[in-house]
């Protein structure tokens, strides 16, 4: 199904700049008196531009973003800089995103994939459908205060459903808000381990040991502290609950 659901990303993203206005692939005339008539070739280029910037777009739309900070976090405040690696990061994230996105993404491959594959829905049809779920998982998870900041600036009216928020506010609303809550949740991570470097430094200077870093001694008890309360079973728990 997330196979498929890539099929539908042109028309989704094309829809995003035009703000559902006119999600429908341009005709381009080669010579043809009719402009419905595009070039197969130009279809397949068109597609391909689009599909460029799509992974950007759909970074910011879903739960990546919170689960890739936090993973972060655990790693600096751990105090191991390459372990885990960025590969091992990215990936969990991503795999943990597909996890969480799945009741969405299912509605989405429900009401408007399908629907579109089998000549049921045109293609603004079909991304007025896809925008539904999309937009309500992300204004569940968006801060009022952040979303009423873009849509003031840019003097757009409240509106009273969440089919109306316009994608161009909601999309970087959701962004920031996914940002704070992230940074949240990485202080609540970066305490007990900083209690450990604060107590093995005062350590260290009451035996004198001015020369000898704290962080070499500190690393192994944080690691130890991380392993002995399952941390990364902890911290995806916590992923998982807050969405």
């Amino acid at each position: 199904m997330k196979r498929k659901l890539f099929l539908l990303l042109p028309i989704f993203i094309l829809g995003f700049f035009s703000d559902a206005s006119a999600a429908i692939l341009p005709g381009i005339e080669l010579g043809n008196d009719s402009p419905e008539n595009v070039s197969t070739t130009m279809q397949i280029i068109l597609m391909i531009t689009v599909l460029s910037i799509a992974p950007a777009i759909l970074v910011l739309m879903t739960s990546f973003t919170r689960i890739v900070v936090v993973l972060g976090f655990v790693r600096t405040a751990l105090g191991t800089q390459t372990a885990p690696p960025n590969q091992v990061i990215i990936g969990l994230s991503l795999f943990l995103t597909f996890f969480i996105m799945a009741p969405t993404f299912s509605e989405l491959n429900t009401n408007a994939l399908q629907p579109f594959m089998a000549g049921e829905l045109t293609q603004e049809e079909a991304f007025d459908a896809a925008s539904l779920p999309m937009k309500e998982f992300m204004a569940k998870h968006t801060r009022e205060k952040d979303l009423a900041l873009f849509m003031d600036y840019a003097g757009q009216e409240r509106p009273e459903l969440v089919a109306d928020i316009p994608l161009t506010s909601l999309v970087p609303a959701f962004a920031i808000s996914e940002l704070k809550t992230a940074f949240q949740m990485g202080f609540m991570i970066f305490v007990p381990f900083l209690v450990i470097d604060m107590i093995v430094a005062s350590i260290l200077m009451s035996m004198g040991m001015m020369m000898l870093p704290p962080v070499m001694i500190s690393l192994p008890f944080k690691i130890l502290l991380f392993i002995l309360v399952d941390g990364w079973h902890l911290i995806v728990k916590s992923l998982l609950i807050s969405f």
